[in-house]
């Protein structure tokens, strides 16, 4: 039922969608940013249009433009990925308006489940256990300083709204609580549009289970189990695995079903997640519900054999699911590793410059959801995050092993990145005992430094590398006039397309 659809984003997860979409039949249209002009998931769609712009407001966020582009192309179909207009129910009415599917949950669901404040009520009427603390909506700021002494430092601020650690500050003592929330407030403000901030008793060691659901319009939901997302610097992940080494089947079963009681009381048809945060007691508290697409929706994939984001795409479709919770299995262990442009050893800063050399690793256990190629350019307008490497083992010991020779064999130059960061990490005794609670990377390697840089030479080195190799890229788009470019194989006469 759907013909033709668009992805209002970029990046991996953009990629990650069309390739789906070839699978189902889907056409797909790109939107691209001048930033993003060359970038290789653009080619990857079988149309493109740019949004004249560089930054996420003037492109990705722009729903009028994005709309412009709906008319212009003839979509039936938005799929917002995540981050961007992905948890806005504002933009999901919008696209009912203009008579456009929204692949995602209704705007009612997104409401319900997408501000925290909210979420917190509707756990708390079905049952499901929430972290104490108080809704800031209608308090004022000595309101909630007073909330904050009730609770017992430290507290967490975070945004009601979005996710991804933004508008998230953890408060040591009365003194500084003025300003911390100011700074929450104003980066939710920007982050999301709006400052509505929750106060929560902030536990200091902890860990970070989600589940994932997958519901359709016709009353039926599943959860697909449980990740395990506590390797976290910022508020966010970098590590993520399935099963988590660290619940109980007891606690699992209590979480999953606790997940689809959450999404069967809003009536949630798409995929989501439901995060938990776990005591070492292992007694578990409601922390939110995304209601979207994960960035780590690969493990799960993998352990299950299901397409989730292709099951996105049925269920706007109109389609019911195939399957039951009585059929669904987990198989083996999967980890998922974020590849960031950045560098731990100062502060997580963001490397910007272009990709000289990349290499991606390859193997039969192994998966890549990448957005750059050499030459890709690494720019301060988007997140830093390059590439998503998973490794599938029988067992979580065999699951590391693969994810370690993975990583050793990825190759990034001309930007810092985190590879060394994250084999350390996989190489650390408390890691391999699969005990990491949300606090781990904080105590472990605050002071981590790599053993050694790539110089300078090397990444000329590369840099001349994808000179003598690449030549110039062209964009695979339309041209003004409708007419398709040439193809690119009649124009490398030593090359053919076999």
């Amino acid at each position: 039922m759907i013909k033709k659809l668009l992805v209002a984003n970029r990046g991996e997860i953009a990629g990650r969608i069309f390739r789906a979409c070839r699978e189902l039949n889907v056409t797909t249209v790109a939107v691209y940013s001048d930033i993003d002009a060359d970038a290789p998931w653009v080619r990857m769609a079988d149309e493109a249009y740019p949004l004249n712009g560089a930054t996420a407001t003037e492109t990705y966020l722009n729903q009028s433009k994005l709309f412009a582009v709906c008319d212009r192309a003839g979509v039936d179909a938005i799929h917002p990925g995540y981050g961007f207009l992905s948890e806005n129910a504002d933009f999901a009415t919008a696209c009912a308006a203009h008579s456009i599917k929204f692949v995602g949950p209704s705007p009612q669901a997104m409401e319900a489940m997408g501000s925290k404040a909210r979420a917190r009520e509707i756990a708390r009427q079905v049952g499901v256990p929430i972290i104490p603390g108080v809704d800031g909506k209608h308090l004022s700021d000595a309101e909630l300083l007073a909330a904050a002494n009730r609770l017992g430092y430290p507290v967490l601020i975070k945004a009601s709204a979005g996710g991804g650690g933004k508008g998230m500050r953890v408060v040591n003592s009365a003194e500084t609580f003025h300003d911390a929330l100011q700074a929450a407030r104003r980066e939710a403000l920007s982050s999301f549009g709006n400052d509505h901030i929750i106060l929560e008793k902030y536990f200091t060691w902890i860990y970070h289970v989600e589940v994932q659901i997958l519901g359709d319009e016709y009353g039926n939901v599943v959860h697909l189990f449980e990740r395990e997302c506590s390797i976290q610097r910022r508020h966010q992940k970098i590590i993520e695995e399935t099963p988590s080494p660290f619940i109980s089947d007891v606690l699992r079963s209590e979480m999953t079903n606790a997940a689809t009681k959450l999404a069967r009381a809003v009536g949630y048809a798409s995929a989501g997640t439901v995060e938990f945060m776990v005591t070492p007691e292992q007694k578990y508290y409601l922390l939110e519900m995304n209601t979207r697409l994960q960035v780590e929706h690969p493990i799960t994939e993998l352990v299950t054999g299901i397409d989730i984001a292709a099951w996105q795409i049925r269920v706007a479709a109109g389609e019911s699911l195939s399957f039951t919770q009585d059929s669904i299995q987990q198989r083996g262990h999967a980890i998922e590793c974020r590849i960031y442009a950045e560098d731990p050893a100062n502060n997580f800063l963001p490397s910007i410059g272009t990709v000289a050399l990349y290499k991606p690793p390859s193997g039969p256990s192994i998966r890549v959801d990448d957005g750059i190629e050499t030459g890709s350019a690494v720019s301060p307008y988007y997140d830093p995050m390059l590439a998503k490497v998973v490794a599938w083992g029988t067992d979580r010991t065999e699951a590391v092993r693969k994810m370690v020779a993975a990583l050793k064999e990825t190759v990034v130059l001309g930007v810092t990145t985190n590879i060394p960061y994250l084999l350390a990490i996989l190489h650390d005794p408390q890691f391999l005992r699969g005990d990491t609670s949300t606090n781990y990377l904080n105590e472990v390697f605050a002071k981590w430094q790599p053993e050694q840089r790539v110089d300078d030479d090397t990444w000329l080195l590369a840099a001349a590398l994808e000179a003598l190799q690449g030549g110039e890229r062209r964009r695979m788009i339309s041209a003004d006039d409708g007419s398709p470019l040439p193809d690119p194989w009649d124009e490398m006469p030593a090359w053919r397309n076999v």
